[in-house]
């Protein structure tokens, strides 16, 4: 198949958090925080990814979110659709039942788990690319899978399917940037997976940025994003000294999601919560998550 239309994956994305009230999702925080990422200016956000929580949501909630962010982002920005899984037809549901829901675009995670070859990861995004018209961000995350999307296998999707249109590179390499760059086309985008490294990513040619800590600080992030693309060297580097540390900690003090949500919650944007078999932060370590958002005004 080929797009429904030609787009493009630049800038800001936020890797938005699932909120929960008790057991079941909080739709009304969740419309406020597709809100608020609106009023700041980011071009998307990526719903139901690792942030999103999507291992430990059921499939009704799983879509049910992903319609909440449809209706809620009402065109005004883009919205990139979680829907990959380990199991190949698994992923070909999901898109196809997010494709109907009206998303523009869908981000595919690498398998997971079960490690197939590079040949076999070639033919799990083939199939998925086959049977879709949605534009595709690939999501290569070795810390999480296990394996990555090699450099190689990137660039033959790029070139066999056409809306195999963007990477989102979540491995702490800086490289790889470069020698992806030498493997695909021109209008092929690269999307930095970690907010800590978004300066050498977008230096080396990274068109932007899927962030954890735009939850928290959209507009500081989109700031930072934003001079990278306008190519504001000093400025990107500033605003990146400056809240390195906050965005160091959301990401390192527990497992992601749970350090940002804990600071949304203390901000009292979201309900505490995490879901099993995620548990909240130590006491310790949320005294450690308030100081933090303390320095930085947040609280």
């Amino acid at each position: 198949m080929f797009p429904s239309k030609v787009m493009k994956f630049q800038g800001l994305y936020t890797a938005i958090v699932t909120p929960f009230a008790g057991a079941r999702v909080d739709e009304e925080a969740f419309r406020m925080l597709v809100e608020e990422q609106v009023a700041a200016g980011v071009a998307g956000i990526v719903a139901v990814g690792t942030t999103g929580e999507s291992p430990t949501l059921t499939v009704k909630e799983h879509l049910r979110v992903i319609e909440l962010a449809v209706e809620c982002a009402a065109g005004r920005i883009q919205v990139v659709a979680g829907t990959g899984a380990n199991a190949t037809a698994e992923a070909i549901h999901m898109t196809q039942e997010a494709e109907k829901m009206g998303v523009d675009g869908t981000l595919q995670v690498c398998p997971y788990y079960n490690k197939p070859s590079q040949e076999g990861v070639y033919a799990h995004f083939k199939a998925i690319a086959d049977a879709t018209r949605l534009p595709i961000m690939l999501y290569s995350i070795p810390g999480r899978c296990g394996i990555e999307i090699s450099v190689e296998t990137v660039g033959r999707l790029a070139k066999d399917c056409p809306h195999i249109i963007c990477v989102k590179e979540a491995g702490g390499n800086v490289d790889r940037v470069s020698q992806l760059m030498q493997v695909v086309p021109e209008d092929f985008t690269i999307l930095c997976g970690d907010d800590g490294l978004t300066v050498p990513f977008m230096a080396c040619g990274a068109s932007g940025l899927v962030s954890v800590s735009s939850n928290l600080i959209p507009g500081i992030m989109n700031s930072i994003v934003k001079a990278g693309l306008d190519k504001n060297m000093a400025e990107m580097l500033s605003l990146q000294k400056t809240f390195y540390p906050l965005m160091k900690g959301i990401m390192t003090l527990d497992t992601n999601p749970v350090p940002i949500k804990g600071a949304m919650a203390l901000r009292g944007d979201i309900q505490p919560g995490v879901r099993l078999p995620l548990v909240p932060l130590s006491e310790e370590k949320a005294a450690q998550l308030s100081a933090l958002l303390q320095r930085f005004n947040i609280l």
